[in-house]
């Protein structure tokens, strides 16, 4: 068949596809962590896969297809290249590229061919900490905390819990190191290979290299008792 023959086709399903991703802000700016693990199917394929990006003033991260992601990143790109081509000293901000990125997401969502991610967005707001999360459907919103994927459910809680707002980097790592440890114990598409990523509030990148979680515990009890 021609290509004018060809039937229409849509990602029904993603195959290759990387879990959680976890974000929380502190008083001089934003740090988010992924693990490395980019799975094809339930296989544990693809184990030293970077899925968080710098780009601009931003910093973004995803759950979800990887294929998408990449694609996304390049429109992201795109974006920021197009603004500085002008050399008339206007740049984009976080806030102004998350909603471009919520809009594309919801045009691809209502063509019915959505791109397969729940992305998260750092970067800073009139010299405050921003944290947004946008999904497939062009859903979205703006948090001191957010989780993608089985974060969710398991990691978001404990961020909610104990995230305040004079919260130091120290402090904000540590509770993020605390959340992929769980993720790690219940989250069987995780690998014990964490990468963590922050924005400050001078728009300045620092993406950490990948390495594994320290603390965790694997013995089995010697006795279990019962309430």
């Amino acid at each position: 068949l021609s290509s004018m023959d060809a039937p229409i086709t849509r990602t029904l399903e993603p195959i290759n596809t990387g879990t959680s991703v976890v974000g929380i802000t502190y008083k001089d700016g934003v740090l988010i962590a992924s693990d490395t693990l980019v799975s094809y199917g339930s296989l544990s394929r693809f184990r030293s896969i970077q899925r968080l990006v710098s780009i601009g003033p931003c910093l973004i991260g995803a759950s979800g297809d990887y294929s998408d992601f990449q694609h996304i990143t390049d429109l992201l790109t795109q974006k920021v290249d197009e603004a500085s081509f002008h050399q008339d000293g206007f740049q984009y901000t976080a806030p102004e590229l998350f909603e471009y990125l919520c809009r594309v997401m919801y045009e691809r969502r209502s063509k019915v061919n959505p791109y397969w991610n729940r992305v998260v967005m750092a970067g800073s707001k009139q010299g405050k900490p921003f944290l947004g999360c946008v999904d497939l459907y062009g859903t979205h919103y703006a948090s001191p905390t957010v989780a993608t994927g089985y974060g969710e459910q398991l990691a978001q809680p404990i961020l909610r819990k104990e995230w305040h707002p004079d919260m130091s980097l120290e402090e904000a790592h540590a509770l993020l190191e605390k959340c992929m440890r769980v993720l790690l114990y219940r989250d069987c598409y995780t690998i014990n290979k964490v990468q963590f990523a922050r924005i400050g509030l001078d728009g300045q990148t620092t993406i950490e290299p990948p390495a594994p979680l320290t603390g965790t515990r694997w013995e089995a009890p010697l006795t279990i008792t019962l309430p």
